[in-house]
């Protein structure tokens, strides 16, 4: 196919060629890192909101500690910190069968991208399981239910309606936040564009990674609008 000659700064035929189903395969790597963190880290983050909001000290303190430590520090910082430190003491790990998690930047990758969603996701619930107005509570005690029974079938679908968008919104930050993957030489999108532009210094290879940044992005969020109308129909 002929391209335009004013064309050829955005789309050069031969890198296109040479790195075209590279950049598909670091679009399918992206997907899959952010999609399984991601949802690891929603199941915990129900278990770390409802530690938070235990009566227990013994449960309620260190989740906070977490949420503090995950939310606080960059997660660049994170990922250099269990990678190259944790993940240094290459001795220990072979002695406990573990050092194929350690040695492997996916696998860390994908742990502490969970850790680090979890945390944010957590406190989205504490504000969504917030915002759900006492009599909410009070009715289903009056009812006879379960402290359970109230929380699974009346308090989480609520909450669950109004974290929706924050919990889409955070999907999208982990998508561009992603990108710290390839600094550990994991070959998501970025990691292709960089390695493309180390063999090309071509800087196209980088509008070609912003836009398969955009197309995930655009996607989710109109998954987002079109799942946030349908479970709110009956409120309008």
């Amino acid at each position: 196919m002929m391209i335009p000659d004013f064309l050829h700064f955005l789309v050069n035929p031969d890198i296109l060629t040479r790195y075209g189903w590279k950049f598909v395969d670091g679009f399918f790597v992206t997907i899959k890192l952010v999609a399984l963190s991601y949802t690891a880290g929603f199941f915990l983050s129900i278990f770390i909101t409802l530690a938070v909001r235990s009566k227990y000290s013994a449960l309620r303190i260190p989740a906070r500690i977490y949420i503090l430590f995950f939310r606080g520090s960059p997660l660049l910082a994170q990922l250099f910190l269990f990678y190259y430190g944790i993940g240094s003491f290459t001795e220990l790990w072979k002695s406990v069968g573990l050092w194929w998690f350690f040695q492997s930047s996916w696998w860390c990758c994908l742990l502490i991208f969970a850790l680090n969603t979890a945390g944010y996701q957590a406190e989205i619930f504490r504000g969504s399981m917030q915002s759900v107005p006492t009599g909410q509570y009070e009715a289903a005690k009056a009812l006879g239910l379960d402290g359970r029974t109230t929380f699974i079938r009346v308090i989480l679908p609520q909450s669950m309606i109004m974290a929706l968008r924050p919990l889409g919104n955070e999907f999208i930050l982990m998508v561009k936040a992603s990108a710290v993957a390839s600094l550990v030489t994991v070959y998501d999108i970025m990691g292709v564009a960089k390695l493309a532009y180390s063999r090309t210094f071509d800087f196209q290879v980088y509008i070609w990674a912003a836009v398969l940044y955009l197309l995930i992005v655009e996607v989710v969020r109109r998954a987002i609008g079109i799942t946030e109308r349908r479970l709110t129909r009956h409120l309008r």
